[in-house]
């Protein structure tokens, strides 16, 4: 538990695949064109679920996989500051363009992620597409879109398996709800734009 996985597959938990079947109970009532989704196992999982309620056939991106920790990964953050004191320290300092030996910097992942929506917008224009990413990736679109810095802290939260509504229209990226878990019996939403 804790472990940074970024890259690492991984099955989704049993709590997480009670979540991802609420989801997919919730995205049986919305209309939708297109189900993209990371091709790492936790998000995987989460598609195949709703694709069993939508009968959407699920296509894989694998440019929407979280940052790739390098040599952090499988480890907790406890121990890849003790392990690799000095490689964590750089790391926490949070700049955009550090990669994390045998990983990627927070600016090669958000240029990758933001490639590809930018791509799935361009290829499927005026459809309603159903994405199934991890936190990271939803961090760095929520941050582009607010234009907000990609290093800090964060002020809002993600949840799993929450709703997170943008529109793209003109290249002009718009934020219409984020953290919608109404499904998930938490609340209407995080925070309606």
């Amino acid at each position: 538990m804790g472990q940074i996985q970024g890259h690492m597959d991984s099955p989704l938990s049993p709590e997480g695949l009670a979540q991802a079947e609420l989801l997919a109970e919730r995205l049986e009532h919305e209309s939708f064109d297109f189900l993209i989704s990371s091709d790492l196992g936790r998000a995987h999982d989460t598609a195949r679920c709703i694709a069993m309620r939508t009968g959407h056939s699920i296509s894989l991106d694998a440019r929407l996989r979280e940052r790739h920790y390098g040599i952090f990964q499988g480890k907790t953050r406890d121990e890849a500051k003790s392990v690799y004191p000095e490689v964590y320290a750089r790391y926490h300092d949070e700049s955009v363009t550090y990669a994390i030996p045998g990983g990627e910097s927070t600016q090669e992942c958000f240029q990758r992620n933001l490639k590809c929506f930018q791509e799935l917008v361009a290829q499927h224009p005026g459809k309603r597409i159903v994405v199934v990413t991890h936190g990271g990736v939803l961090d760095g679109l929520y941050r582009h879109v607010m234009q907000l810095p990609h290093v800090g802290s964060r002020a809002f939260t993600i949840v799993n398996a929450s709703l997170n509504w943008f529109t793209c229209e003109d290249g002009k990226w718009r934020l219409d709800q984020w953290g919608d878990v109404v499904h998930l019996g938490l609340s209407e939403s995080l925070d309606d734009v």
